[in-house]
């Protein structure tokens, strides 16, 4: 009896002991909710959480230091979206470059990999601007070493792969990220990012221009640039009162003709960018004869009289300051046009922000990425659409590069994504994005050919057309 009752003793100890052993556990490990878990991190705060079937959408702000370098030197909040599946699946990290959108949605790596996706609203784009903003920090190391620091923040909790990915300026800064924190990300999905490795070198983007589409479509959207500015004073006449109606101001660009001119100028860049050759049936089959109305519209439909007002730029000075610092900006000319009509030609970033802030070009920068990208690229996806001219000027790989592709889509503009692939190229896109995330099955692994998106496709969530940016913006 007496061995039987000390055997009983022991076994509640023991039990006593898991059990505290639990409690220990439980408590250390914190918060199971994944919005506690979320506000759980130093300098996490939430602005908002929003319902979506199958999802949880949290609009975050997050401390980041103004310089990274020296985080003594000031903090800001920088706003970030979670779009939160399962904290076992894969999670993409996504940026558009620019303001992060607060409506859930999901990009096409996400959809592929069915997984999460974190997206961050880049620096100095408001409200995630400095006060005062001293614009010597934006730059691209300053952005990626953001991004970096949010992976760091939330990787205790998305413990799967990561993939970055982003479009145009987005696609720009995934691959910015990936060139200076090599180890963060399993792959890469950049789509239609432009690679200005040498600045004053623009002959790529005549090139496009001279061949892209059909000689029809060329000539209609031509002859309407052209008349665009044949009729110059009539126009700049209703472009006044249209400005005086909306209460918008040209001081950052230096005045309404120079405002003008850049409206026009931006016609057939704006076409193409964000229209197919099919709707050239849009576009005034003779310029000549076609009412005022009929070209202030067609202007105003690609371009928007609105672009370069201040009001216009003042959302995009952030870019501007990028475009005239680091990432340089394309010059086109216009040989349909005679040299007469055009005052000021393509002008340069430098107009299009305020004076007050300082301005010094970096031609270092460019270089740097596009050798690393050359040279040390590994599980990165590049994809451009055929009838972009964002793509002119694109990056490539050398020998040196790893698991690594650059595809084109053909008849695409600036929307181009891995839907739009030749069908072997969609498919190995695809196989190639599952493996970088380590979903993909042994049958995807065995064949390519039989990859597709994990997630069903979701007419609301998924993201399949161009954003729109007003003006000559990637």
């Amino acid at each position: 009896m007496r061995k039987v009752l000390r055997w009983l003793l022991a076994l509640a100890v023991f039990m006593g002991t898991l059990g505290t052993a639990g409690t220990a556990t439980a408590a250390r490990s914190g918060p199971t909710d994944v919005k506690d878990r979320l506000l759980a991190i130093p300098g996490m705060s939430l602005i908002e959480e929003k319902p979506y079937p199958g999802y949880r959408f949290f609009v975050l702000s997050y401390t980041q230091p103004v310089d990274h370098r020296h985080p003594s030197r000031g903090t800001f909040q920088q706003r970030i979206t979670v779009l939160h599946r399962d904290t076992s699946r894969p999670t993409v990290f996504y940026t558009g470059g620019y303001n992060v959108s607060t409506t859930p949605s999901r990009r096409e790596p996400t959809q592929i990999v069915d997984g999460n996706q974190v997206s961050l609203e880049y620096r100095f784009f408001t409200p995630s601007r400095p006060d005062p903003a001293d614009w010597s920090a934006l730059d691209i190391w300053q952005a990626a070493s953001d991004q970096h620091r949010v992976f760091e923040a939330l990787r205790p909790l998305y413990g799967g792969r990561w993939l970055a990915t982003g479009g145009s300026k987005g696609g720009m800064t995934a691959t910015y990220y990936e060139r200076f924190y090599p180890r963060d990300m399993a792959g890469v999905v950049a789509y239609v990012a432009p690679d200005d490795v040498v600045d004053k070198e623009d002959s790529a983007y005549d090139r496009f221009f001279a061949g892209v589409g059909t000689e029809e479509c060329r000539d209609r959207l031509n002859a309407v640039q052209r008349e665009a500015l044949v009729r110059r004073a009539p126009l700049e006449e209703r472009y006044a009162r249209y400005a005086a109606d909306n209460g918008y101001t040209f001081d950052t660009i230096g005045g309404l003709d120079r405002a003008y001119e850049a409206v026009v100028l931006d016609y057939a860049w704006g076409f193409w960018q964000y229209s197919l050759l099919k709707d050239c049936g849009t576009v005034p089959a003779d310029a000549a004869t076609a009412t005022d109305d009929a070209i202030w519209d067609s202007v105003d439909t690609v371009s928007g009289f609105s672009a370069y007002t201040d009001q216009g730029l003042e959302p995009y000075t952030p870019y501007y300051y990028q475009a005239g610092t680091q990432l340089g900006a394309p010059t086109i000319h216009f040989p349909h046009i005679e040299r007469g009509l055009i005052r000021y030609g393509y002008q340069p970033p430098r107009n299009f922000v305020p004076r007050t802030v300082p301005m010094r070009f970096q031609p270092a920068a460019m270089r740097d990425v596009d050798t690393w990208v050359r040279h040390h690229a590994t599980h990165m996806l590049f994809v451009y659409g055929q009838n972009d001219p964002w793509g002119s000027e694109r990056f490539r790989l050398g020998a040196g590069a790893r698991d690594s592709y650059v595809f084109t889509a053909p008849g695409m503009n600036h929307g181009a994504n891995v839907a739009g692939l030749v069908p072997d190229q969609k498919a190995l896109a695809t196989a190639r994005i599952l493996q970088w995330a380590g979903v993909a099955s042994p049958a995807v692994r065995q064949d390519p050919s039989a990859a597709e998106p994990l997630a069903r496709h979701d007419a609301r969530l998924d993201v399949r057309g161009v954003e729109r940016e007003p003006a000559l913006r990637p």
